[in-house]
């Protein structure tokens, strides 16, 4: 006697999951463009390493068909590391709740904290509490809870989450997308909202997808971090932006081998920043020339300009980079950019990166716009989360540093792993137009106005020389702008054994 029957009604069962919403649903999730939820994990996935988990869940129809549950997930390997993997399955029900079993969406979760591993999900439905019509079925209406949601939050402090969005995603669909360290949007394909335009319609506004929640409007306002082109290219991001985190907050991020000697010199780096403290330059170029060759992944381009982050490696090592963008506002900190800034600084204190700040900062954009956006509230989160970091940090400064977001540049309290270039200009304000409002009695009783404004300028800007910073030790070291690439590799170096695994006091909070 055997189970060969059971086993062959198992089969069955898990070719009917299989097909998903059958051959009707998942042609019409290709006519717009879009891969179904198998499809995804095959392309994100290292080849023949899914493992699926809870296959054969679902509910049998009336009629006798299979209705898988519209959610698959499964253990994996990505790029040969073990990862968890969700995501929605569209062509059932288009993500409805009545076709949901949300214990797959907590274990999901659960399984990937408990195994201290990545978690990617890939979001193309609501997710939620599905249609006012699901309530005829339930018989009664119900208080709002969304179970399960305690490891969402704990995984933000454990381990690295991705969340890709993949479609048309309302509700709690759109929260399971911006609860994550890392968060994308197709263009074209996907749209983010708190409720779509059916109901945005009872408010007078007849607006479309795209027009209500496209990736025009959240990949500038940092409901996700990056917009891309293709589902592809969302996976290959994903790929790259797992490979600098640890698996978890209990251990510390890879090294890996570098073919680009920490010893390089840029030539056209001592001309980098134009003798006219006016005139902008990209900041870009810098980044890329003093760490590893092609290691440099911006994320967040179009959120939050004027400040530019990403991951990057220097011979090897995994680190977190903030910059300034002087094209941007002249790198002036905005209420977007201190969200900005507040991010990185969470996701490299989270998952142990240390920090490289090439520093060229004017202070806070100022005006009623700047007033209106509350520039002053979340520039000070900006500056907190720079003093409560305990990762390494290096700055270099470039240029700028002024006022209350200039001291952001690094904690003054600590001991500072910090460089200046002798492009280097400090103070409370720039001696460019400060002049003129601390002189301003002077400057009106002068016969000559322009000739004693002239005079004081001039007397200013021998006083603001980096030189004499130096000599005060208010500034450690100059350097010649060629050595910045082999300092902070050395600095990558120091920082290594400082790295300490396990959770920080305070964490990533999204």
């Amino acid at each position: 006697m055997s189970w060969q029957l059971e086993i062959d009604e198992l089969r069955r069962r898990e070719e009917l999951a299989r097909r998903m919403g059958g051959p009707e649903k998942v042609k019409r999730q290709h006519d717009h463009g879009k891969l179904t939820v198998r499809e995804r994990i095959d392309e994100l996935l290292d080849p023949g390493s899914f493992h699926e988990i809870g296959a054969i869940a679902g509910k049998f129809q009336p009629d006798g068909a299979f209705q898988p549950a519209n959610f698959v997930f499964g253990r994996g390997r990505l790029d040969d590391r073990p990862v968890v993997v969700g995501g929605d399955d569209f062509t059932v029900r288009g993500g409805a709740s009545d076709a949901s079993i949300r214990e797959k969406q907590i274990m999901a979760e659960q399984l990937a904290n408990e195994l201290r591993i990545p978690l990617v999900r890939l979001v193309d439905g609501t997710g939620g509490g599905g249609s006012i019509r699901s309530l005829e079925e339930i018989g009664r209406t119900y208080v709002p809870a969304n179970p399960g949601w305690e490891w969402v939050a704990a995984n933000l402090g454990t381990v690295p989450v991705v969340a890709l969005a993949l479609g048309s995603v309302a509700g709690l669909g759109a929260a399971r997308v911006a609860a994550a360290h890392y968060s994308v949007m197709v263009r074209g394909i996907s749209q983010v909202f708190a409720a779509g335009p059916p109901l945005v319609a009872r408010l007078g506004q007849e607006v479309t997808k795209e027009e209500l929640g496209g990736s025009d409007i959240h990949g500038r306002n940092g409901v996700v971090l990056d917009v891309v082109d293709s589902e592809k290219e969302a996976f290959d991001r994903t790929r790259r932006f797992l490979s600098y985190l640890p698996p978890s907050v209990h251990q510390l991020p890879p090294r890996v081998e570098s073919s680009d000697d920490p010893e390089r010199r840029e030539d056209w780096l001592i001309g980098a920043i134009p003798r006219d403290r006016r005139r902008p330059y990209r900041i870009r170029p810098i980044v890329q020339a003093v760490v590893d060759q092609g290691s440099f992944l911006e994320l967040g381009r179009g959120f939050g300009r004027s400040a530019v982050t990403g991951l990057a490696r220097l011979g090897g090592w995994p680190v977190a980079v903030l910059a300034s963008d002087p094209m941007i506002y002249g790198g002036g900190m905005t209420a977007q950019s201190s969200r900005k800034i507040e991010w990185l600084v969470d996701l490299a204190e989270t998952f142990h990166l240390p920090v490289v700040h090439l520093v060229d900062q004017p202070g806070f954009v100022i005006g009623v716009e700047a007033e209106k956006d509350a520039t002053m509230r979340f520039g000070v989160r900006a500056l907190n989360a720079v003093y409560q970091a305990k990762v390494p940090w290096a700055s270099v400064i470039l240029r700028k540093v002024f006022g209350v977001a200039g001291a952001a540049h690094t904690n003054a309290a600590r001991v500072h792993y910090r460089y200046s270039w002798p492009s280097a200009d400090w103070g409370s304000l720039p001696i460019e137009g400060g002049v003129e409002a601390a002189y301003r009695a002077d400057l009106d009783a002068a016969e000559d106005r322009d000739a004693l404004l002239a005079e004081i300028t001039e007397k200013m800007n021998a006083i603001r020389s980096p030189f004499r910073t130096a000599e005060a030790f208010n500034i450690e070291e100059i350097i010649d702008p060629r050595d910045t690439r082999p300092l902070l590799c050395e600095f990558a170096e120091l920082a290594a054994p400082l790295r300490t695994a396990g959770p920080s006091s305070w964490h990533f909070r999204g």
